[in-house]
Order: structure tokens, then sequence, then C-alpha cells
């Protein structure tokens, strides 16, 4: 068994031509590099997190998820319990798709920019009076290219129906907004507000569509504790903003070799993956 990808979080290990094992480290990345200080509980609260929103969407489409019982998997996992328990999943093999499938709910980050500029986000124009971090009148989808090195280019909607074909590409955007809708509306009622998250989908051996990687985490999602959600101002957020508030406020972000994290900080970011995990799935 062979370790195929070592990625900025996920290790992914090859069993055999339908079935991958992925594990999910400690890692912490921000601004498109890794930090070297990891986050005691990251990848079992991540992927619990996941797997959790895989249960809760399966009737909106096929995910990739077979096991998470470590005795389902080759050996070397079972074997080494202490280090895979509660972070590693047995998975479909899929032809993935090269794109991120990113849907923004709220006036943030990179469109908030746009916006404030009078420009087009990703080909879109955000009609409307809006505040920083207001929520938009309808979800809308920002896709983006999947680079293996360097940063990710936005693509407008366009782009994506040539590339995939109208059909593949209209049914992909419908899926991205009933998921999107599906978790922001549970994760509402638990107190937080989903204010973007990005999906990944691939192709199984028979053609049909199916979500992979990981869904509705901390990492791929700008989570806000609702209870101090303001218009105006950039929420408190159960993610890593604060890893990536911390380097940019002292000048390192997307710096390499990246800086060591403060105790004080990477103990606060494993407290917020922490508290995340459990309000969304009951975990203690």
């Amino acid at each position: 068994m062979q370790k195929i990808i070592s990625g900025k979080v996920r290790d992914v290990f090859d069993v055999d031509e339908q079935q991958l094992v992925i594990v999910t480290t400690d890692r912490i990345s921000a601004f498109d590099v890794i930090l070297p200080t990891p986050i005691a509980g990251k990848g079992a609260a991540l992927n619990r997190i996941s797997n959790f929103w895989f249960g809760l969407t399966k009737d909106i489409v096929p995910n990739h998820l077979i096991s998470t019982d470590l005795k389902d998997m080759p050996t070397l996992f079972s074997k080494n319990a202490s280090d895979y328990e509660d972070r590693t999943v047995l998975v479909k093999k899929l032809k993935m798709l090269p794109f991120e499938f990113i849907i923004r709910g709220y006036v943030f980050g990179n469109m908030w920019k746009a916006y404030q500029a009078g420009e087009p986000f990703c080909g879109q124009k955000i009609e409307g009076d809006y505040q920083l971090a207001q929520k938009l009148a309808s979800p809308i989808i920002t896709p983006s290219t999947k680079a293996a090195e360097g940063h990710d280019v936005y693509l407008p909607l366009a782009a994506l129906d040539s590339a995939l074909g109208q059909e593949l590409s209209k049914n992909v955007q419908a899926i991205c907004l009933a998921l999107y809708q599906r978790a922001y509306d549970y994760a509402a009622r638990q107190g937080i507000l989903i204010a973007d998250t990005k999906l990944e989908f691939g192709l199984d051996a028979q053609g049909n569509l199916v979500l992979a990687d990981e869904i509705f985490t901390p990492d791929s999602s700008r989570f806000w504790d609702a209870a101090a959600y303001s218009v105006g101002t950039a929420p408190q957020s159960y993610d890593k903003q604060f890893v990536r508030d911390w380097l940019i406020s002292n000048k390192l972000d997307g710096v390499e070799p990246a800086p060591e994290l403060p105790a004080e900080v990477a103990k606060k970011t494993a407290a917020l993956y922490a508290a995340c995990a459990k309000k969304i799935t009951s975990f203690s």
C-alpha cells in the first residue's frame, strides 16, 4: 500500500483499484502554506464533522464514504490504531472533477473586495446594497481551478459549462445549492452560520456524480457564531480565521518558511475546532 498524496491536511493511501484510505492529520494551513505547528485534535474533529454531513446529505447526492472502521482497512491502520482512530476513512476511488465549487451565502472575503470596487466577482455582478458580512439575497456559486501548486484561479460559470458540458455543470450547481441549504439550515439551529463553503466531486466507474473530499468543515468553510454575528463587522469564527488573523497582524501571511504558532494561538485554535465539532455533531 502506497501513500500517494500528502496534502495540506490529509494523507491519502492507495488500497486497490476501487478504494483509498484518507487520514485527516492535525496539520493546519493558511494562505496556501502549511504551518509547522500541529493543532491538537484537529484531524479527529474535521473527520467527525465531515462524516456527520455525509450522513445527513446522502439523500441529495451519493458520497465517497465506504467505512469509518479501521478493521475494514489494511492492517497498517488497525495495528496502529492510536495514530489513526477517529481520523481515518475508507472511500471510493473516483475520477475527480478538476474544480472546487465554492458556495457563498454572505458578502465577505474576496467577494467583498470586488463588491467594494464595483467589479464583477467570478463574472457575476453583485447587485444590491450590501455591507460587510451581510447575507446575500441568494447564495451564489464561484468555481475555481484546483491548482497542484500556487493559488487556485476563480472561473466564471460559463467556463464551467464549457469544461464539463452544460448538463453536468448545471447538475453540479443545483446539487451544490441543495447541499448548502441543507447544511446551512441545520447549522443555524446549532448556532453556527455557514457563510461559505467549498465542495468537490468526482465520477465513479459508472459515470455517476459522487460527493468527495471533506464537506462543511471549519477548514473548507467559514463558520460564524450566530449569537455574535453583526452586519458590518468581521464575525467571530469557528474556523481557522483566527490563525489567518494572527498571521496577517504579524505580517506573516503567505511567508515561507512558515512560522511556528504561539502556544496560546494553537491552544485557542484547537478549542475552536473542538467547540465546532461539539455543536455540529454533538460529540464532546
